[in-house]
């Protein structure tokens, strides 16, 4: 018996992104869910149970922010934002309120099939993270706090280990600034992003080769990546 196909919720008010998103995501194996008002997205996403949700963050009804924290008070379905508001600040509200990922448009068809592969594949963990964290030569082993390079120890202080912990947790998600200070430094200290730079510097100096997985996301956050770019 074939497995029926993951559904995709988009939530859009513009009929051109359906007539092109529905047909991709069929094509990519995927069944398109269609609403055009944040109360029919949250309708569906309620009563359908789909696997990704890809919102627009300037619907009709209602602000695309707020949609998305009544959507959190009853589901973690992954969420990406797709949204033309490209400020920095709208980004990082977005994924605060709890977004997954954010696309702005126009957008490639690629990237975004990439990240709504990464989304729907987080998602599956989430039941049962594993203890051992793996992406390219780098392992996160978050039971034991050590972290290995190629087979080789990392020495890292506390802080770098906390930071590392962190992004590894979210493994292909953006995590904000904000987040990082305040789960390593605390909440008194999620405006200093200087100790965040600093940190993210030696991290990726300890990191050497495999730096590129540490991926700066400007004005926003950063990303360990699911592999070597």
């Amino acid at each position: 018996m074939t497995a029926a196909p993951l559904q995709v919720l988009v939530v859009d008010d513009e009929p051109q992104i359906h007539r092109f998103l529905a047909p991709a995501l069929e094509a990519a194996g995927y069944a398109a869910l269609r609403a055009e008002t944040a109360r029919e997205g949250l309708r569906l996403a309620a009563s359908r149970g789909p696997a990704c949700v890809l919102l627009d963050l300037g619907l009709p009804d209602l602000d695309g922010k707020e949609a998305l924290a009544r959507l959190r008070s009853f589901s973690t379905v992954p969420v990406i934002v797709i949204s033309a508001r490209d400020r920095e600040a709208e980004k990082v509200a977005a994924l605060d309120a709890g977004a997954d990922d954010y696309v702005e448009k126009p957008f490639g068809l690629a990237e975004l099939l990439a990240r709504l592969r990464a989304a729907t594949r987080r998602a599956l963990l989430v039941e049962a993270p594993a203890p051992v964290i793996t992406t390219g030569a780098l392992q996160v082993d978050l039971e034991r706090r050590l972290a290995r390079l190629s087979g080789s120890e990392l020495a890292l202080t506390p802080r770098e280990w906390d930071l590392l912990a962190a992004l590894a947790r979210n493994l292909g998600r953006v995590v904000t600034q904000r987040r990082l200070l305040g789960e390593v430094w605390g909440p008194a200290h999620v405006e200093d992003s200087q100790y965040l730079r600093v940190y993210v510097g030696q991290l990726r100096a300890k990191l050497g080769p495999a730096a590129s997985l540490l991926r700066t996301e400007p004005g926003v956050g950063y990303r360990l990546l699911e592999s070597e770019p």
